[in-house]
C-alpha cells in the first residue's frame, strides 16, 4: 500500500462521500462552465487538504456534516486558486493535463475560478459557524497576497531564503494550517486544540512545498512539467541554494 493510501485509510469512506458531494456541488447548467468542471474532475489531485481536514477532525471527534462542508470549502478554494494561478503564470499544464486556460481560454478560466470560489464560500456559510467563514475568507486573502509576493520577486536572483519561506507560508502552508485548524473546530474541538493542530498543519505544508520544489528538478514529471518553476521565473529553495553556493 502506498504511503498516501495508508494515510487516507482511516477516512477512506468519508473521502468517497466527499468526492460525490464535491462533484454534485460544482455541477452547472452552463455548458462551458460544466466543460471546465468536468475537465478538472479528470485529475482531482491527491486531495491532501480535505484529507487533512478529516484526519484532524478524527483527533477530537467524528467526521460529521460540518467537517465535510469545511473540506469542500477548502478544496474548492484551493482548486479556484490553481485555476487562477495558471492564468497568472501562463501555465498550459496542470496535473498532467492541459490547464483550463490552455484548453478553453483565459476568460473561461477566470470565470470558472470565480464560480468555484463562490461555491467555496457557500459551503463555508452552510456551516453556520462565523469562525469557519472568517478563517476561510482570511485564507483567500493570504493566498492572493502570497501570489502577489511571488510575482514581485519573479525573475529576481536576489530572492532570500527568508523571502522564499514567507511566500510558501502564505501560498501553501497557510492552506494546510487552516485545513488542520478547521477540521478540529468543525468536529467540536477547543480553540487550544485547533491552534496546536494549525501549527502542525503549517509545518506539513512547508514540507509539502519543499518536496514539490525539489521534484521540479527531477527527471520525470510529477503532476507538472519538469523545470516548470524555472521557466516561469520562480526562484525556489534549490535554486537559491545553488546561487548562494555557485
Amino acid at each position: 500500500m502506498e504511503v498516501l493510501e495508508q494515510i487516507k485509510a482511516p477516512v477512506s469512506a468519508e473521502m468517497e462521500q466527499f468526492n460525490e458531494v464535491f462533484r454534485q456541488t460544482l455541477c452547472s447548467d452552463n455548458v462551458m462552465l460544466q466543460k471546465a468542471v468536468e475537465h478538472l474532475m479528470k485529475a482531482p489531485g491527491k486531495q491532501v487538504r480535505p484529507m487533512l481536514v478529516m484526519l484532524a477532525a478524527r483527533t477530537v471527534g467524528k467526521v460529521n456534516d460540518q467537517v465535510i462542508r469545511v473540506a469542500l470549502a477548502l478544496e474548492m478554494l484551493h482548486t479556484a486558486s490553481l485555476v487562477h494561478d495558471d492564468v497568472v503564470d501562463e501555465s498550459d499544464r496542470r496535473r498532467g493535463l492541459p490547464s483550463i486556460s490552455a484548453l478553453l481560454s483565459n476568460q473561461v478560466a477566470v470565470l470558472a475560478g470565480d464560480f468555484i470560489l463562490s461555491k467555496a464560500l457557500e459551503c463555508a456559510a452552510q456551516t453556520n459557524d462565523l469562525r469557519i467563514v472568517q478563517h476561510i475568507s482570511r485564507l483567500g486573502q493570504t493566498l492572493a497576497e502570497g501570489e502577489l509576493l511571488q510575482l514581485e520577486n519573479q525573475d529576481s536572483v536576489e530572492l532570500s531564503e527568508s523571502a522564499y519561506f514567507d511566500i510558501i507560508s502564505r501560498k501553501t502552508a497557510s492552506l494546510f494550517s487552516v485545513s488542520a485548524r478547521l477540521g478540529v473546530l468543525a468536529a467540536g474541538g477547543s480553540e487550544a486544540e485547533a491552534e496546536r493542530m494549525a501549527q502542525f498543519g503549517k509545518l506539513i505544508g512547508i514540507c509539502f512545498q519543499l518536496r514539490d520544489d525539489v521534484f521540479d528538478y527531477g527527471t520525470a514529471e510529477v503532476g507538472k512539467p519538469v523545470c516548470s518553476d524555472m521557466r516561469e521565473g520562480k526562484l525556489t529553495l534549490p535554486v537559491i541554494y545553488a546561487l548562494n553556493h555557485s
